[in-house]
């Protein structure tokens, strides 16, 4: 090689080399101080593309999964207080039996219905349960639905049977005979506003079906039809007509069994029916047992309801738009219960509506333990749900560590590599500065 002085090629070289040495290094102390293989777009484009959208995957799973936590936690709130209904419930309705048994006074009764007020004022607090500020179970976080009417199936009546057949021409399922005379009478209850209302036939073969159907307005206490039974109607083809018999989403009821059907006059909560019941007895007083298990066999099928927009509750528990369970829950309240209505609560005070207060709490615990199941079944779901957000953000940390994750004994052997190449080459660039020195010996005398 030429020695010249204008030019140090051999430094410059080494230069280069000891700054790549010096990159390399700065680079595997940043992978190994941050754990990191990819933290920025320059490590790999791509990569760092593809582990961003993993990461925020991550982030947006793991707030689906708070997501379903919060709402199995308010869930949780609304299933105690209906779970508190239910207890109420059934101490509601053994007050009702005792109430309707004759060894209570009438002064017993009142004192019984003093107790079984305070009850119904309960159930109107739990229905208030609130959570973060939201009222749960009073109705207000109901779907979207229409008005509809208490409706009420019996499949143990004769298929065949109209709401103008001859009460003493009934038959069970099974076309026998109800064993109805036409000397015996019944008294026909239900319930309305908070207010039994009870009407008794007398010699049953004067009357048509139709009779334990509804109340004309001079039979009711005040004068005036409330609520009243609109009538029976038998089924078409096997299912119940369209017409009358739909629930709160317009959708028609029936299982494919024609059924007897009971439908109530007006369509809201408040005037709902919460109890149906007849009771026949033959001339001498005592009960035709058979008839009256046939009878009472009545199914409430609809729940009147107030017709309203959609405020279920919404759980987002996905990453996606309308990834989300929706939930709605019930009138929970004593009016939505039929325990109650604008007539006042339900009454124990006599043995009669005693009796009809039976079959309201029958029905009325029927309904909260609907609810309380449609709760549980939403809750259990969510565990799953939860579960499953779980697991799938921990496969996506994985991918996401394959592809970002630095290899941190890899990492410190490249470090070592580098760190050693780096000392190496800032040593030769000593050598090549001090190479230039030698031409001097040219130039002494």
């Amino acid at each position: 090689m030429a020695m010249v002085v204008t030019h140090n090629l051999a430094a410059y070289n080494t230069l280069n080399q000891f700054t790549t040495n010096n990159k390399n290094v700065s680079k595997s102390l940043k992978k190994i101080s941050s754990g990191l293989k990819i933290s920025s777009a320059g490590d790999g484009a791509s990569e760092y593309a593809i582990s961003e959208r993993m990461r925020s995957q991550i982030r947006s799973l793991g707030q689906a999964n708070i997501n379903a936590e919060n709402g199995s936690s308010l869930l949780k709130t609304a299933e105690g207080a209906v779970s508190s209904t239910v207890d109420i419930l059934k101490t509601m309705k053994e007050k009702a039996l005792n109430a309707a048994n004759d060894t209570n006074t009438e002064s017993d009764r009142a004192t019984i219905q003093q107790e079984f007020d305070q009850y119904i004022d309960q159930i109107d607090d739990n229905s208030g349960v609130t959570f973060n500020s939201m009222t749960l179970i009073d109705g207000s976080k109901r779907s979207k639905g229409i008005a509809t009417t208490s409706i009420f199936l019996n499949y143990k009546l004769n298929p065949s049977t109209t709401y103008n057949d001859q009460m003493t021409s009934l038959k069970d399922k099974d076309g026998n005979s109800l064993g109805i005379a036409a000397t015996d009478n019944a008294v026909v209850t239900y319930t309305s506003e908070g207010k039994t209302y009870s009407e008794t036939l007398k010699g049953l073969g004067h009357y048509l079906l139709t009779a334990c159907g509804g109340f004309s307005a001079t039979e009711s206490d005040d004068g005036q039809l409330h609520s009243g039974l609109v009538n029976f109607t038998n089924t078409v083809n096997g299912y119940v007509p369209t017409a009358v018999a739909t629930d709160r989403y317009g959708t028609a009821i029936g299982n494919g069994s024609d059924a007897v059907v009971l439908v109530a006059r007006y369509k809201s909560t408040n005037t709902q029916i919460a109890g149906y019941t007849i009771h026949i007895t033959d001339a001498a007083g005592n009960d035709r047992n058979y008839a009256n298990s046939v009878l009472n066999s009545f199914e409430e099928a609809v729940t009147a309801e107030d017709s309203s927009e959609d405020h279920s509750i919404s759980l987002q528990v996905g990453t996606k738009s309308n990834q989300s369970i929706h939930i709605s829950l019930s009138d929970m309240s004593s009016m939505g219960l039929g325990l109650s209505g604008r007539l006042g609560k339900l009454q124990l005070t006599t043995k009669k509506q005693a009796n009809a207060a039976i079959d309201v709490l029958d029905r009325s615990l029927q309904k909260a333990l609907s609810q309380q199941t449609g709760i549980g079944a939403v809750e259990s779901r969510l565990q799953y749900t939860s579960k499953n957000l779980t697991l799938e953000s921990e496969n996506v940390t994985a991918a996401s560590s394959v592809i970002c994750d630095a290899d941190m004994a890899k990492e410190m052997t490249a470090y070592t590599k580098h760190n050693v190449l780096l000392q190496a080459s800032q040593s030769m660039l000593a050598q090549a500065n001090q190479s230039s020195s030698s031409v001097l010996s040219l130039l002494k005398e």
